[in-house]
């Protein structure tokens, strides 16, 4: 067994790799950058080295330091993680050549399997089934365009040396087609230096399925079943699954078969997976399965194979680094249950999911599932490196169970400042269409208006708040003077709360016989002096209202909106058949020294006015209606 292995990587990936060596009473060296060096690996390793500045080029990805801090610290072995120097082949070589094990394929192999047209070539020569498309050498805009008419559109053209979605683009008909191919080259020369394209039909229901195998350096290789990749967000995997759903077993086995073929074809050694493209339109059958490309590293989503296995496999790369043979003959290899894994980055869904940084003042996962993390409360989420903040696993006897599981935890996660995707994983885990197992890598660009509504507070956010308000309120320094709903020496308690949300000042009713009982999927906090609310997944900052402009929200189902209050009518800036768009104000009204703006609850038009200006209303009554636009 090893000695020590310095680990080529940070966050999470250098996290689980220190966990398992330390169990098995392995040293761990960790590298780090300047922006890492108060990160929770750096503490955890048994010795921390720094490399450099905060760039990654600068530190992680320059090889010279990392061997350089292998050889000071004394470390036996290298292991390079996923991503980074991962798949590297020079970087491979270097390790071996300065005397240390590489925790990693071999350099040959990663060769293989680095250009995409090489690799399917390869495979075609193995008996593995490829993407029907064009492999030529020929890169000329006539002889691409003359391939992709002879396979019939719509085709993807891809980068040679691509991945994650960089180089890539789908091509419906013949007149798009040079234009897609000219950003594919600049695309692909950018990110990888090489401009080279390949022609793939394209897949109309693509899953993304792939299949994760092992070899040793004694010629044995094993598959450990598949994974469903098949959630993603501009070809990013965004949730992983073990099995995959609908996969029967004759097919499982003719898959995992050809994945062990294609390991085999370039003398597999260590942890890789071999990536599928299934035509799912008709269900997964064995003869709509094909080869995509090959990982020749571990990857992000194994836990969900470590679940459905028992098996711990950074434990198996190490042993197989160390020359041991694989712990388990395929015989011995079963699947118990369904895993799932999300991934949790702090981003902000509702503005195209740009990355969110910043200070983690607050950061909570719930307990009863397995979280990978790299950050802690306290830390801080920088623009120098992914996003990509933890890994929620579950694991339970059904899909449908590991499903429930995973949307509680998703809902229970809690984060600020900082955005983060929670909510939006927690709405992906309980739609009807995930749940029922009918998903392919269009799945949350064909659902967004349901994964991504607007970013408004609803009613339920809005009397969370207001019950929060009116427990502090209701304090041990409380009492008639300081409460927040009407106090009247002659009448029974106002229900109606204001509650100030971002800029705006909303109107909710929390019922009397409630007040004082908080929501138990509600969760409100003091964060250094700030109110904040968390609920299903989302983080609302919240205030008692200092303005006078109220917004009122709440309207029925039907548009129809009622006064929150009595009250005279200040405003009606609208007309019968004018078009609205979701938050609209349409009537104002003025009460309790407060104006009141009562909302378009969706787009649509004025489909009637009750009242103008002037007018005094009393409580409940209708004032308006907005009614949906054809097609809505």
């Amino acid at each position: 067994m090893l000695h020590s292995v310095l680990i080529a990587n940070r966050g999470e990936i250098a996290r689980r790799i220190i966990r398992t060596a330390r169990r098995m009473g392995v040293r761990t060296i960790a590298v780090y950058s300047d922006a890492d060096a108060r990160a929770p690996f750096v503490r955890e390793a048994d010795e921390a080295v720094a490399i450099g500045p905060a760039p990654a080029r600068e530190s992680y990805l320059d090889a010279s330091k990392i061997l350089e801090a292998a050889k000071t610290s004394g470390a036996e072995a290298v292991h390079p993680g996923y991503g980074f120097l991962s798949e590297n082949a020079n970087f491979a070589e270097a390790v071996q050549r300065a005397g240390l094990i590489w925790v990693g394929a071999p350099a040959a192999a990663i060769r293989a399997m680095g250009f995409k047209d090489a690799a399917k070539a390869l495979m075609m020569r193995a008996g593995v089934a490829v993407t029907p498309g064009y492999l030529g050498e020929s890169q000329s805009t006539v002889d691409l365009r003359a391939a992709a008419d002879a396979i019939g559109y719509p085709v993807l053209i891809k980068a040679v040396a691509g991945g994650g979605g960089k180089g890539m683009r789908r091509v419906d008909a013949e007149a798009g087609f040079e234009a897609a191919l000219a950003a594919c080259r600049r695309e692909a020369g950018a990110a990888f230096g090489d401009e080279r394209v390949l022609i793939e039909k394209y897949i109309r229901s693509p899953r993304h399925i792939e299949v994760q195998i092992f070899g040793d350096s004694h010629g044995r290789i094993v598959h450990l079943f598949e994974r469903d990749c098949s959630v993603q967000r501009r070809h990013q995997k965004v949730i992983e699954e073990a099995p995959a759903p609908g996969m029967d077993e004759t097919t499982r086995a003719s898959l995992c078969a050809a994945a062990v073929r294609a390991a085999a074809a370039v003398a597999y050694v260590g942890a890789g997976t071999i990536e599928f493209i299934a035509d799912a339109s008709e269900g997964l059958r064995a003869d709509r399965i094909w080869f995509m490309e090959m990982n020749t590293r571990l990857q992000v989503e194994h836990p969900v194979t470590e679940a459905i296995t028992g098996l711990d496999l950074v434990e198996w790369q190490l042993r197989v680094a160390a020359g041991e043979p694989l712990p388990r003959a395929q015989e011995e290899l079963r699947i118990d249950g369904v895993a799932i894994e999300a991934r949790l980055y702090a981003e902000n869904p509702a503005t195209g999911f740009l990355p969110s940084t910043g200070p983690l003042r607050h950061f909570h996962v719930p307990d009863g599932l397995r979280c990978d993390s790299g950050v802690e409360q306290g830390g801080e989420m920088t623009g120098y490196y992914d996003p990509l903040m933890a890994k929620l696993i579950v694991h339970a006897p059904s899909r449908e169970a590991a499903a429930r599981e995973l949307a509680r935890a998703c809902a229970a996660v809690e984060v600020w400042p900082v955005h983060s995707n929670a909510a939006f994983l927690a709405r992906v885990a309980t739609h009807p269409a995930f749940i029922a197992g009918h998903i392919d890598t269009g799945f949350i660009e064909r659902h967004t208006a349901a994964l991504i509504p607007p970013l408004v507070p609803d009613e339920t956010v809005l009397r969370a708040a207001a019950q929060a308000l009116l427990d502090e309120s209701a304090g041990p320094d409380g009492g008639p003077w300081t409460a927040l709903v009407g106090f009247r020496a002659n009448a029974p308690e106002s229900r109606t709360v204001a509650v100030a949300i971002d800029d705006r000042t909303y109107l909710t009713e929390v019922e009397p016989a409630k007040m004082g009982t908080a929501s138990p999927a509600a969760n409100a906090v003091r964060i250094d002096g700030e109110r904040v609310l968390f609920l299903g997944g989302a983080a609302w900052g919240f205030r008692i209202p200092t303005r006078a402009r109220v917004a009122a929200t709440g309207a029925a189902g039907d548009g129809a909106l009622r006064s929150p209050m009595p009250g005279r009518v200040v405003s009606v800036p609208v007309r019968v058949g004018q078009a609205l768009k979701r938050g609209d104000v349409v009537i104002a009204v003025e009460a309790m020294k407060m104006e009141h703006a009562l909302v378009a609850p969706f787009d649509g038009i004025v489909a009637e006015l009750q009242v103008v200006v002037g007018d005094h209303v009393a409580e409940n009554v209708l004032l308006a209606r907005v009614a949906r636009t054809a097609g809505d």
